[in-house]
């Protein structure tokens, strides 16, 4: 895991952890991966499930992921031209 995920993960588990302080760092990793649906073993628990589901957990259940949010286009002809270079 490079130094930016880690800032970005910490930066996203201190208002989290801010609520629930009686919790250890164990402790608040099993209980968010729970929340995000893992049922696997805790050394399964990747970063990005932690990252997205604390970026994620308070927007609607159909908002899109983001950085695939910036990917999108809403306009057919707009991604052909883009596609081709023409724009």
């Amino acid at each position: 895991m490079s130094c930016q995920r880690i800032n970005e993960l910490i930066e996203l588990l201190m208002p989290e952890w801010q609520h629930q302080q009686r919790l250890n760092l164990v402790e608040m990793i099993g209980l968010l991966a729970k929340n995000a649906g893992h049922n696997g073993p805790l050394e399964e628990v990747t970063d990005d499930l932690l990252i997205y589901h604390l970026k994620m957990k308070d927007l609607p259940a159909d908002a899109m992921i983001p950085g695939i949010a910036k990917d999108v286009e809403v306009d057919f002809k707009d991604a052909l031209l883009k596609a081709r270079g023409c724009k």
